[in-house]
């Protein structure tokens, strides 16, 4: 078998079970997985130097297709109402068809690490089938020092083989299924076939961090995070385009990170060490940080369209998908963390692309009131970033990050809610969505605009403001801001049709009551009493 690259001598592939491969190469750096992706015609450069892959009819994750070995450890913990059962015999099955599947192929090995903390990280090693998701992972993880590969031993490990397609009786999937993410928490080990989108194998970190970091008192949270140049973070949760990537990154404060982090008894941290940017309609002016990251060498592009002859990237082109993406390590942005870590936040912002255009674009909630609508998470989903998916529509997502969660939502919330009366922070929830009316008819909020708030709301400025009372929502409203158009405060009044927005609200406040049903008999009757309701008369 063929080695290169940087490794542990003492634990290869062979303790993987893997025999009779025809290469491995390990941590390789971004000119050689360049060379490796271009020569086997799985990517092709483009103009700025960025790395450009397609990801096939999989241009975002499949969360029905995602399945957690039911076993002594996770039988009682794992909340099965959010996460699919797949016995151990299934996963034997799948993992002895793995190691069968790879013998005389080439594969890709990075050691990295999930965590930003030493005290909390995960040692992770990624087997890749392809030299472009090993780029990717290479960018998006952790990387160690130089000095630490040589004596690196993997807790997890993620094997990814978009070419295996699994088989439903055989494997415990779902019939016509092409696609598996399989999960033993046990282990430690998983298994992503049939689908050559990356962003898999960042969400299976995530998830793993998801099950064992409650019990050591730190809450992981789908987040971006940055921190001011005074040392004050602010954490932004929200679900996938509703604005955590472009709004964190903010050229007057530190960039923590932009989707992942966890907050524990010495604060916040970091559980990647790269960036994955939704870049759809990606502007140089209107995103400058995350166009020039971008367009650069060691960026990875997934599913963006280009000239075949200039190779020019076209950021407007979303025939492919929606869910364009780019993928680049964290010192590509100029005022981003080394570190990856701060103190306790001082603001927590709820992001929400609100598909009905009835929500202000900034409101002030209670500690009760966060706690209802962090185990709401409402949003919206934005086409492409599931299988399937087309146009917006709205979605209920529990923290922020349903699909990622192996326990029980209120394990979340309540480790959250402590932190959050412990340290005395501020949460507001911040509209990205639509004003105007609802999508399709009216405006997306104007980015300039949520910018305008989150910097008064970040610096404390917000707070002097005179607030109303939601007559839906029931959650405080500033009502006026300097730099922002009085109307867009009050969403009743860029509506030209009244009535029609009153009965828009009124449902989505019914919508939200009938969601919160499930959580009822886990929350205390103050978070319950928290809940949206009409307070004003029809007329």
């Amino acid at each position: 078998m063929q080695e290169s690259g940087v490794r542990n001598g003492a634990y290869g592939a062979d303790k993987f079970g893997f025999k009779d491969l025809a290469a491995v190469h390990w941590n390789l750096t971004e000119p050689a997985l360049y060379e490796q992706a271009i020569a086997a015609g799985e990517a092709l450069l483009v103009e700025g130097g960025a790395l450009c892959a397609e990801t096939g009819h999989h241009t975002g994750r499949s969360p029905k297709d995602k399945h957690t070995v039911v076993d002594d450890l996770t039988r009682d913990s794992v909340w099965w109402d959010g996460n699919r059962k797949m016995s151990q015999e299934n996963f034997d099955a799948l993992l002895a068809d793995f190691q069968a599947h790879v013998k005389g192929k080439k594969l890709f090995a990075q050691d990295l690490y999930g965590g930003a903390d030493p005290k909390y990280r995960i040692r992770t090693r990624v087997f890749t089938e392809y030299a472009w998701h090993s780029l990717f992972i290479r960018q998006l993880l952790i990387r160690p020092e130089s000095a630490e590969i040589a004596s690196f031993v993997p807790e997890l490990t993620i094997v990814d083989l978009p070419s295996f397609r699994p088989d439903a009786k055989r494997h415990g999937g779902r019939e016509g299924s092409d696609t598996m993410v399989a999960i033993d928490f046990s282990r430690k080990i998983v298994l992503i076939c049939g689908s050559s989108y990356a962003g898999e194998m960042k969400k299976s970190v995530f998830t793993t961090l998801n099950f064992y970091l409650p019990a050591q008192n730190v809450v992981p949270m789908h987040c971006s995070a940055n921190v001011s140049h005074e040392g004050e973070s602010a954490l932004f949760f929200g679900l996938s385009g509703t604005g955590k990537t472009t709004l964190s990154a903010d050229p007057n404060r530190i960039l923590i990170g932009d989707d992942e982090h966890g907050w524990g008894p010495d604060g916040i941290f970091n559980f990647e060490g790269g960036c994955y940017a939704k870049c759809i309609k990606l502007s140089q002016e209107a995103e400058p940080m995350i166009w020039d990251a971008t367009n650069r060498f060691g960026a990875v592009l997934e599913n963006v369209v280009f000239d075949p002859v200039t190779r020019v990237p076209d950021y407007d082109d979303g025939s492919k998908t929606e869910n364009t993406r780019s993928a680049y390590p964290m010192e590509f942005i100029p005022n981003a963390s080394r570190s990856g870590r701060a103190g306790h936040p001082k603001n927590i912002i709820f992001l929400t692309a609100d598909a009905y255009g009835v929500m202000p674009p900034i409101a002030k909630l209670s500690p009760t009131q966060a706690m209802y609508h962090f185990l709401s998470g409402y949003t919206a989903k934005v086409a492409g970033t599931e299988k399937g998916l087309v146009g917006v529509q709205p979605e209920f997502s529990t923290c922020f990050g349903a699909p990622f969660l192996p326990r029980h939502p209120s394990v979340y919330a309540n480790l959250l809610r402590d932190y959050i009366n412990k340290h005395k922070v501020d949460v507001w929830l911040v509209n990205s969505g639509w004003t105007g009316g609802k999508y399709g008819e009216g405006r997306r909020m104007p980015i300039k605009a949520t910018r305008t708030l989150l910097t008064a709301a970040l610096n404390g400025s917000l707070k002097d403001a005179d607030f109303r009372t939601d007559p839906y929502f029931g959650f405080s409203v500033p009502t006026s801001v300097p730099g922002v158009e009085p109307h867009l405060l009050n969403p009743f009044k860029t509506w030209k049709d009244k009535a029609e927005f009153d009965k828009t609200a009124r449902a989505l406040v019914g919508m939200f009551q009938k969601n919160f049903t499930k959580f009822e008999s886990h929350v205390t009757p103050d978070i319950k009493a928290a809940a949206p309701e009409v307070r004003i008369a029809a007329e």
